[in-house]
């Protein structure tokens, strides 16, 4: 027991290096612009932002426990979720299928990420600080079935890791609407829904994601229903 404890305390104290340590965005403030569709749902009464409601959504999402160099039992980024052991952002895009029958995506990526998570902050690091852009594995044939794409990734330094930027290089999202969702360690999304929208210019980009903190992914689900009928779901 104290050794489990003394590992949580670790991965807490190394994770507050990490989000205290790596802000140097500059401001942004692009608007994201609205859809128009007339099948649409408001987002909410203060927001003329509007979500397309045909089809089902893809959820495209990276966790590191499907990118490591252990199992996912063994990984940083694991959390426990109804007694299975999940990357947390597979786990969030289960809660988000679940509420809305939309298809999984896992973005795969040909980097190993160290499990342990004092080496994964000094890789992180390194990897944002030289600006490298892992390769994908993993791809979307389909992109063109879906109107509406929720996107789920860890904040790693007040900003999208690494690979994320491979991705929206990679994928053109003009004309349809793009959900965040995501864990941090207190950082929320940082400016990285400004982000999005700066890669994306002709996406709608929905402002009201999805932000919740590590420890807190488990018991996630109904926060997660809470946010999907906000927006309309």
């Amino acid at each position: 027991m104290k050794k489990k404890w003394g590992a949580i305390f670790l991965t807490l104290a190394l994770a507050s290096v990490l989000t205290a340590c790596g802000s140097d965005s500059g401001s942004r403030k692009n608007e994201a612009r609205s859809s128009g569709n007339p099948d649409a749902v408001k987002q909410s009464s203060n927001s003329e932002q509007t979500i397309p409601k045909n089809g089902k959504p893809l959820i495209a999402y990276f966790t590191v426990a499907e990118n490591s160099d252990v199992d996912v039992v063994s990984s940083a980024s694991m959390s426990e979720v109804s007694g299975k052991a999940k990357g947390r952002m597979t786990a969030l895009a289960e809660m988000i299928q679940e509420n809305t029958g939309g298809d999984l995506f896992s973005i795969k990526t040909s980097v190993k990420y160290p499990g342990d998570i004092g080496k994964l902050v000094e890789y992180v690091r390194k990897e944002r600080e030289k600006g490298e852009r892992p390769d994908l594995i993993s791809h979307i044939g389909n992109l063109e079935e879906y109107d509406v794409i929720f996107v789920g990734f860890p904040t790693w330094w007040y900003d999208l890791p690494q690979i994320m930027y491979n991705f929206f290089d990679k994928y053109d999202f003009s004309g349809k609407t793009i959900i965040p969702f995501n864990s941090n360690n207190s950082s929320q999304f940082s400016e990285i829904v400004e982000t999005i929208q700066d890669l994306e210019p002709d996406a709608t980009v929905i402002k009201k994601g999805f932000a919740i903190s590590e420890q807190d992914v488990p018991k996630a689900e109904d926060d997660i229903k809470s946010w999907l009928g906000d927006l309309g779901f």
